[in-house]
């Protein structure tokens, strides 16, 4: 699957982002909650290495497409589609995002989310549970906690455009 995300680009950001990612999987599986701080590091990421890793004519247009998919999120969520953490995410993570990989993203969301609902259902029904037993995302009924399909996706995506990215 080529990307159009340059290997150099994924490998100046995935190193940035992983833990931000990691954090925001914890977090949402724990609490049912993805910090604002946790999206505005994020941000800051890509405010900071975007400014190395991309090409300068291209770094505005980034920026660009956090604002437009923060006010989708915010129609989104003010339509009860998604949670405000989930759509501050979307947002901050939009960036780091290739236009041209829109979809490839969409495929390797798609894969990932199927396999994170997979993995948490079972998880949770089995003993693995009592390694968390005090985790929100097991007893929230009707809630899945989107920042671990959302967060992994993000580590898969720039992981991929390391080892597939033009």
């Amino acid at each position: 699957m080529p990307l159009q995300i340059t290997a150099t680009q994924a490998a100046w950001f995935l190193p940035f982002v992983l833990p931000i990612c990691i954090w925001v999987i914890w977090t949402d599986l724990s609490s049912m909650r993805i910090s604002n701080a946790a999206n505005l590091a994020l941000v800051g990421v890509f405010l900071t290495i975007g400014l190395i890793a991309l090409p300068l004519q291209d770094y505005p247009w980034r920026l660009l497409n956090l604002v437009i998919v923060l006010l989708i999120g915010i129609l989104a969520n003010a339509g009860g589609l998604m949670g405000a953490g989930d759509s501050k995410f979307i947002a901050a993570a939009a960036p780091f995002i290739d236009p041209g990989d829109l979809v490839p993203l969409f495929i390797i969301f798609s894969v990932n989310l199927l396999a994170c609902l997979a993995t948490h259902w079972l998880v949770k029904k089995s003993a693995l549970r009592q390694l968390a037993p005090n985790w929100v995302s097991w007893t929230r009924a009707g809630k899945f906690p989107m920042g671990f399909a959302l967060g992994s996706t993000m580590v898969i995506y720039l992981g991929l455009g390391t080892i597939y990215g033009q």
